[in-house]
């Protein structure tokens, strides 16, 4: 081991960093910032699929119905993992259905993405196809809080990452 290394190891601000970043990788932190407010994504498109298929459309209806029960078992998952996450131990399951069918094929990180993959083309057909404005007052600050506690997290995580790289 270098002195180089061994000066960095015994330094404060090294040893912060690491907590930090240790934090940012944790469930409990992945799951209040990204998984959740995928889940309320999802549902707030299932919960508009549903009103305006009412009565018109049985396929708008019983997709939405689907995408919100989809939205609520990840939900379940996500408050899972942060439980497990808090208790010190690692979860059996991962953060929502899709990446456990990927567990299954032994590759849930890819399963994953494409769960992120379909929630960003949930969000474009939410704003593209103008059902954003059938949101309540309540469901639109719900879609607020989710869209603004995910993009703040993330920014704040390429930060960080970024000034550990400058140091």
């Amino acid at each position: 081991m270098s002195l180089n290394n061994s000066s960095k190891e015994n330094d404060p601000a090294v040893k912060n960093s690491d907590i930090l970043q240790r934090f940012f990788n944790r469930p409990l932190f992945l799951s209040l910032t990204i998984g959740i407010p995928f889940c309320i994504f999802k549902m707030l498109f299932g919960i508009s699929a549903i009103r305006i298929g009412a009565g018109t459309s049985v396929f708008l209806n019983s997709g939405g119905w689907l995408i919100l029960g989809w939205a609520l078992t990840d939900l379940v998952m996500n408050l899972g993992r942060e439980v497990y996450d808090l208790m010190d131990r690692p979860a059996p399951f991962e953060y929502c259905s899709i990446a456990q069918i990927g567990r299954f094929f032994h590759m849930p990180a890819v399963f994953l993405a494409i769960d992120t993959l379909l929630t960003f083309i949930i969000i474009s057909t939410m704003l593209w196809s103008g059902w954003i404005i059938t949101l309540t007052t309540v469901e639109s600050y719900l879609w607020y809080a989710a869209t603004s506690l995910n993009l703040v997290s993330l920014s704040l995580v390429v930060l960080y990452n970024e000034i550990r790289t400058v140091r």
